[in-house]
């Protein structure tokens, strides 16, 4: 059994990275004229450059480094890997509480989470996906400097809506009474979610803003034992720095440990 619990969740792995099948990907068409490179970025070449389709770098898929058109998530293997592990020793240690993603794009973190409690039968868990399903909030560089980058280019590639999402859990068979969407900003949604108690937390949210608040209304309420777990921490300055304030600000000292390039996590001790 263990075996085949262990197929089964490599499987989902390489499915929500969409590694079982050959595979295309996006890039930005870059024109070969200097002039026109000079213009278009100018214009702000994310928003302007028609894209183009080549064959996926499997290194970058298996490391979340590409932006991927089919997959239900970027986070890649590793990533992954790091959650399948905080998970079981979370269930091994009976550490209380439920599983919340907050952030999900396309749902294949959380899709790979739900897995992982069909994987050991949990029944008595329940996993939240917390989301915007809309993309990300419009920065507020004023209150939240560290949010300036993201002023006039918010990606629109960010924003899945929860059927989407949904449907990305039917296709694994995974979409039931232990799974519950919590749609809206984070400032709206999470305050809601005040009693509950967490023995995972995910969190992908890129700014400032929304890490901060992820951690503000979820961090209280994480079981000793459990985990966090800070997508682009490492690749993103606003999701660092705001990890950073709110650890210094309420005086966390276990050791933040790194997954890949780019996230982290640490277990809360005390």
């Amino acid at each position: 059994m263990e075996d085949a619990e262990q197929l089964y969740l490599d499987m989902v792995k390489r499915g929500v990275t969409y590694l079982l099948y050959g595979q295309e990907m996006l890039t930005p068409v870059v024109p070969d004229n200097f002039v026109e490179r000079m213009v278009v970025g100018a214009l702000r070449w994310k928003k302007v450059l028609a894209m183009k389709r080549i064959p996926v770098d499997q290194r970058n898929r298996m490391e979340g480094r590409d932006w991927p058109p089919l997959a239900l998530t970027m986070i890649g293997m590793e990533r992954l890997n790091n959650v399948q592990a905080c998970m079981e020793d979370a269930l091994a240690k009976d550490v209380p509480g439920d599983l919340i993603e907050a952030g999900t794009w396309r749902g294949g973190a959380g899709i790979f989470m739900r897995a992982i409690l069909k994987a050991y039968g949990v029944t008595n868990r329940s996993l939240w996906i917390a989301d915007s399903f809309e993309g990300l909030p419009t920065p507020d560089p004023k209150q939240f400097p560290a949010d300036e980058f993201y002023v006039d280019d918010v990606p629109t590639f960010l924003a899945v809506g929860l059927e989407q999402v949904k449907q990305g859990f039917k296709r694994f068979g995974l979409l039931d009474d232990q799974v519950h969407f919590a749609k809206g900003w984070f400032k709206d949604t999470l305050p809601s979610l005040a009693d509950k108690r967490w023995a995972v937390v995910r969190i992908d949210a890129d700014m400032y803003e929304s890490t901060m608040q992820a951690l503000e209304m979820l961090y209280p309420n994480l079981s000793v034992g459990g985990y966090v777990i800070v997508d682009d921490y490492g690749g993103l300055d606003s999701c660092r720095d705001a990890v950073d304030h709110y650890r210094k600000r309420n005086a966390i000292i276990e050791e933040v440990r790194k997954v890949d390039w780019t996230a982290v996590y640490w277990q809360k001790l005390q």
